[in-house]
């Protein structure tokens, strides 16, 4: 049985959580999941929605005023999940345009090309 690799971007504020998930093949697609809660009940139904029997996830989300209890909650979980500096996340020069989905996808996609680095 093969392994199948999700890589799960977040983005995280205080009431709400935008969630896009990158198929682990290099070309596979990124998709915007949508906006979940921020609250435990809501993170334990998207990881048993997310997984299954031969998938494995691997989260990151910047760090942020919201701490680090989404880290400990999915690690208990028994899910990879790193937390970047958002200092750290590359950009391209000119793309100013902020938006959660936006966020949400391209943490996703960097997580799956390995160009982000953990900090915690």
């Amino acid at each position: 049985m093969t392994e199948t690799v999700k890589y799960v971007g977040l983005d995280v504020h205080k009431e709400t959580i935008a969630v896009a998930v990158a198929d682990g093949e290099r070309e596979g697609e990124v998709r915007f999941v949508g906006t979940v809660a921020n609250e435990d009940d809501a993170i334990r139904k998207l990881v048993k929605r997310l997984t299954g029997p031969g998938v494995t996830l691997n989260v990151c989300y910047e760090a942020g005023p919201c701490g680090y209890g989404l880290h400990r909650l999915l690690t208990k979980l028994g899910q990879n999940c790193i937390v970047i500096a958002p200092s750290m996340m590359p950009r391209r020069p000119g793309d100013h345009v902020k938006t959660d989905r936006r966020d949400a996808m391209t943490l996703a996609r960097l997580l799956r090309a390995g160009e982000l680095t953990a900090i915690w």
